[in-house]
């Protein structure tokens, strides 16, 4: 019985997980000061658990920290681990631990030693960094590789709390001297720390010399698998001196493609790519006094790229968006290996996607025959977005490759025989295409097109072949019967294939004008008068004035010779392209962006936890605000944001003049309530030059949207918007439509004005089951004078939502307290406060400003100078939101708790509790 009840006590410590009983903190109290060290253990493995899964414990930190005093490595890290994700909040109480930090840093066990640096890394609190550099300078000296290895990464910590203090102290040379190390693991890590510091800095501070190439390279063979990739992403940035150095280095890397880790051949692969730049040439036969070399190392970064395909599918996935971009750079590189790309029956959707996408970088005319072969094959599959994929392919090789265009029309034309509606109706699309890249050359398959317009039902489909039939009018009997049949259902059709009708039908009148003049006035008619959209609008009034004042000029413009489209294969710039082949291996390498374009590097504090080296001062935010204008995103899950409601600048002058609406729009109210927060959501490059900033708040019962529009680079003053918002989580929508700047806002100028928003139930976007809201509202502007739209994303405020009658009676608190299970409550940490919001009676004033409300405030039990403060709010749509916020004197912090039956709701409403606490 004896193992059963050891493996009971210390097996699985997936038993501290379980739910906690209801005044189990006294007993964990009890056991941290236990003194059997098996009960001591297990009470701080609780402690953790309970953290792990969301509780806050901090009120134990006393005495967790208590248990520090041990010569038990599993306690000491257990109570390391707890340290670093309080120490924020409990700065001072941080503090006692430091002697404990100082002595662990001169323990005897290496392993200890490592330890208490790391840890001491990890808690970014000013004044335990001063106790800090004594212990550090000594572990980056320390006669055991584990420590110095370990110091290295916290000097790259340190660096982003104090990186005065780092240079100050020389820890930058001595990280320069561990790259001289005799321990390759202490090498690697030195060469990720310098990486770390010089992305922060913005500065290059590995400064490869030829003696540190050498200890590089040396190193690179017997580190780990992640330190030899540190290694080798140092060796891309660096620039050889001479062609016979490149070729050296490229000597020393190349056994690296063999390796087993996919991410040391990617990192391998890119040294190698940008030393062959150094080298001369673009990798393409040619002369050069290195030019064999480059075809030989062409032919050896073959094998390990194509050895990457038989990996999993998401390695695959990561491995045919490097490739993409490799065979822009250097086709030579696989254009023997197009077979490896040919799809697999089992192959994940996004593996076919990709694996298409290169087949028509690589194909060319010797390969065309059996590229045709397998898409032909491809578009008989089941998965239509695939199908529709292939037959775009087929049409991009005809583009591509003029002599073997015919044969791919002849591929089309035996698909559309197929009558497949989605089929047919791809291969409408990519004809198109090869009409304009072949003006005058298949014309003769227009009329097999036509016999098919039964089945074109998608936009884009008739948009193509309505093209077609304008452009071809001659050449078609009936062409004027043919649009005459999308006419009946022209104010149903999508604005595309609107404003393709009426171009083809003034088309159709400038070849034929006896017979298609009632036409022509009925679409123009249909287009000025009947129409919402002012796209087709304005297009509808040029060709009318056009072919009332000048029928030849008319010609000139609708039926002139149009610009013969080119081969987008190869479509990334050729600055963007280097950018990435040098980011290969990296996130940019998978998104095909820079990195700026999607990580903001700002200062940070992590929540606990020895992260690594990859986290220090770095924070991905997929989507900046800034660049949400996506539009398909933006569309997405609700109402039509492109449908602005056919305002125009007539019908916004109309409407401005009663109503009240002239106070709503017409410059920044004066009126009062608590500021809205603005943050900056659309940048002017995306807007035509106009930048927004934007900010929600509640005035007079009343949710205001407040808008800062600043005319930076527009020689159009600003004088008439139109708006309108997506479906979104609060189900608002705006009063009005329309934004009138009087006066107009030059370039240059800015004013400020607030849009009132209403609560529609169409306009609410449902929540996922066991997701929190999402507190993005969705906003699309037109810009009247300018006929512009652009997007943007802005996160709501809650409290603009909160009512004024939301102060609850105390009883009712309790009452509703108490029915709420503890499962649903969510709990905070908010520090670094002003000294307005430590000081409970200020909190409530700042509170009431909002609609919160103070409902009671006691003391801590056995707590001097903390105090208990509880709030109630209510929003306007009947969500009930309770609060109690903990304070201790003297400390800049205060711990949040929310409750509420609308849990969906509830992250937004501890969300607004801490914005107006920092505030």
């Amino acid at each position: 019985m004896a193992p059963k009840d050891g493996a009971a006590a210390g097996g699985s410590d997936s038993r501290f997980f379980t739910t906690q009983k209801k005044g189990e903190m006294h007993e964990l109290r009890l056991e941290l000061h236990s003194t059997d060290r098996t009960v001591k253990v297990d009470a701080v493995k609780k402690v953790i658990a309970s953290m792990t899964v969301g509780k806050d414990v901090s009120g134990l930190f006393t005495d967790v920290l208590n248990c520090v005093q041990t010569g038990n490595i599993e306690l000491k890290k257990l109570v390391y681990l707890y340290l670093i994700n309080y120490a924020k909040s409990q700065p001072e109480l941080t503090l006692l631990a430091v002697n404990t930090f100082v002595k662990d840093a001169n323990d005897p066990n290496p392993l200890i030693r490592a330890l208490a640096v790391r840890t001491m890394g990890c808690i970014r609190v000013d004044r335990i960094t001063e106790y800090l550099c004594d212990p550090l300078g000594r572990a980056l000296r320390d006669e055991d590789p584990y420590v110095r290895k370990t110091a290295a990464v916290c000097v790259a910590k340190l660096y982003d709390i104090a990186p005065d203090l780092v240079q100050e102290r020389g820890f930058i040379e001595t990280l320069h001297d561990l790259i001289s190390d005799s321990n390759p693991s202490v090498v690697a890590n030195g060469v990720a720390a310098l990486s770390e510091i010089s992305e922060s800095s913005g500065r290059d501070m590995m400064k490869i010399s030829a003696s540190v190439l050498q200890k590089l390279l040396a190193a690179l063979n017997e580190c780990t698998e992640w330190g030899q990739v540190f290694i080798l992403d140092s060796l891309a940035k660096y620039t050889p001196a001479e062609a016979r150095e490149a070729e050296g280095i490229i000597e020393r890397v190349t056994p690296r493609l063999q390796h087993a880790n996919s991410a040391v051949v990617m990192s391998a692969v890119k040294v190698i790519l940008s030393y062959m730049d150094v080298m001369g040439g673009n990798g393409q036969p040619g002369g050069g006094p290195h030019a064999e070399s480059i075809r030989a190392l062409t032919r050896k970064l073959a094998p390990p790229l194509v050895t990457l395909l038989n990996s999993e599918p998401e390695i695959q996935y990561v491995a045919l968006r490097n490739i993409n971009l490799i065979v822009q750079m250097r086709p030579s590189i696989l254009e023997n290996e197009i077979k490896v790309f040919f799809c697999k029956y089992n192959d994940p959707i996004y593996v076919k996607m990709e694996k298409l996408e290169i087949i028509i970088k690589l194909v060319n005319e010797k390969n065309v025959d059996q590229v045709l072969l397998e898409l032909k094959e491809y578009a008989t599959e089941v998965d239509v977005d695939f199908v529709r994929k292939s037959v775009s392919a087929i049409g991009r090789c005809a583009v591509k490759l003029e002599r073997a265009a015919e044969r791919c029309i002849g591929v089309l034309l035996e698909l559309i025989q197929t009558k497949v509606n989605y089929v047919v109706q791809e291969s409408v699309i990519v004809i198109k295409d090869v009409f304009r890249r072949y003006p005058n050359r298949y014309e003769s398959i227009i009329a097999t097109l036509c016999d098919n317009l039964d089945t074109l039902d998608e936009p884009q489909a008739k948009a193509s072949m309505i093209w077609i039939i304008g452009e071809y009018a001659e050449r078609i009997d009936n062409a004027d019967e043919l649009l005459d049949t999308f006419l009946e259902t022209f104010e149903e059709e999508d604005p595309a294939v609107q404003l393709q009708l009426l171009t083809a039908t003034v088309k159709c009148f400038l070849k034929n004008p006896e017979e298609t003049q009632d036409m022509v006035q009925r679409v123009l008619d249909l287009a000025t008068e009947e129409s919402d959209n002012p796209d087709l609008r304005d297009r509808g009034f040029i060709y009318w004035r056009l072919l009332s004042t000048d029928p030849e000029a008319a010609k000139l413009v609708v039926l002139g010779d149009k610009p013969v489209i080119e081969d987008d294969t190869f479509r990334l710039e050729p600055n963007l392209l280097n950018v990435l082949v040098g980011q290969i291996a990296t996130l940019s390498s998978i998104y095909h962006k820079p990195p700026e374009a999607f990580v903001v590097r700002a200062k940070r504090v992590p929540t606990g936890g020895d992260l690594g080296v990859g986290d220090v001062g770095e924070e991905i935010e997929e989507g900046d605000e800034e660049e949400y204008e996506d539009e398909n995103d933006v569309n997405e899950g609700g109402g039509d944001l492109l449908d602005m409601g056919g305002l125009s600048v007539n019908d916004n002058a109309a409407r401005g003049g009663d109503g009240g609406m002239g106070d709503l729009f017409g410059g920044a109210p004066a009126e009062d309530g608590p500021e809205a927060r603005m943050s900056k959501v659309c940048a002017p490059e995306k807007s035509g030059g106009i930048e927004l900033w934007a900010g929600f708040r509640q005035v007079a019962g009343a949710v205001k949207l407040e808008l800062d529009i600043r005319n930076q680079t527009s020689n159009v003053p600003v004088s008439s918007l139109a708006i309108q918002l997506n479906k979104n989580a609060f189900g608002l929508s705006p009063a009005n439509q329309q934004i009138a700047c009087n006066p107009p806002i030059p370039m240059g100028g800015s004013g400020r004005h607030s849009v009132e928003l209403v609560s529609n139930p169409n306009m609410v976007a449902q929540v996922p089951p066991g997701q929190p809201a999402s507190p993005q509202i969705q906003v699309a502007i037109k810009n009247m004078s300018t006929g512009l739209v652009f997007y943007f994303a802005a996160n709501f405020a809650l409290e603009a939502l909160f009512a004024s009658d939301g102060a609850l009676e105390r009883a009712t608190f309790i009452e509703m307290w108490k029915s709420v299970d503890d499962s649903s409550e969510l709990y905070g940490t908010v520090s670094d406060l002003p000294a307005a919001s430590t000081d409970i009676d200020q909190v409530a004033e700042k509170f009431k400003k909002h609609r919160i409300f103070l409902i009671a405030r006691r003391p801590v039990p056995n707590a001097p100078g903390q105090e208990v403060a509880y709030f109630s709010a209510k929003t306007t749509t009947g969500m009930t939101f309770l609060a109690e916020l903990t304070f201790k004197q003297g400390v800049n912090a205060a711990k949040v708790c929310l409750k509420t039956e609308d849990v969906a709701y509830g992250v937004q409403a501890k969300v607004a509790l801490e914005n107006l606490l920092r505030s």
